[in-house]
């Protein structure tokens, strides 16, 4: 049994939880954010605290039960403050700009590299910092990976796009002979 989906969610001041026809929605200043609760669990709301009940103890259940509150603690976390990635651009001549919703890199390719923001999302770039931010856990950390996808960091140079937090192990290049 989910001992960790049974502990109560505190949910932040100027936020909403409700639950219509197994669909979890949690609203507050930075937007309304939705799941698809799976069959058999049920959010229920007291005040200013919240608990995921399953319908019986089956070992799905109780994993969906933990996998919901997860959910839940991230969607009020994202409408309150939000979420947000960093991203290194390495190299010389690599760059980035922001062009309305779509980031524009130019990253050693013979064309630029254009990613488009999704609704909810916004793309900021100070000198070889680029900055994902948004509401939903999830669609900022794919933006990201899609963002580093695009040029990851090689072994030799470093070059490339990293993540700001992120170690590069370096390889040595090839020695001249003696």
């Amino acid at each position: 049994m989910s001992r960790f989906g049974k502990l109560p969610v505190q949910i932040p001041q100027g936020v909403t939880v409700t639950v219509a026809d197994h669909v979890l929605s949690v609203t507050g200043p930075k937007g309304t954010l939705t799941r698809n609760l799976p069959q058999g669990v049920t959010v229920k709301q007291e005040g200013s605290e919240a608990t995921i009940e399953v319908k019986n103890d089956s070992k799905n259940l109780a994993k969906n039960q933990g996998t919901i509150r997860a959910h839940l603690i991230n969607m009020a976390t994202g409408v309150t403050t939000g979420w947000n990635k960093q991203l290194e651009i390495v190299g010389a001549g690599y760059r980035a700009e922001v062009r309305g919703q779509d980031l524009v890199m130019q990253i050693g390719f013979s064309h630029p590299v254009i990613i488009t923001a999704p609704k909810g999302l916004t793309f900021k770039v100070d000198k070889s910092i680029v900055t994902v931010e948004g509401a939903d856990k999830e669609v900022v950390g794919h933006i990201s990976s899609l963002v580093r996808g695009s040029r990851p960091p090689e072994p030799y140079k470093g070059t490339g796009i990293k993540y700001t937090d992120e170690v590069i192990r370096r390889k040595a290049g090839k020695q001249a002979a003696k």
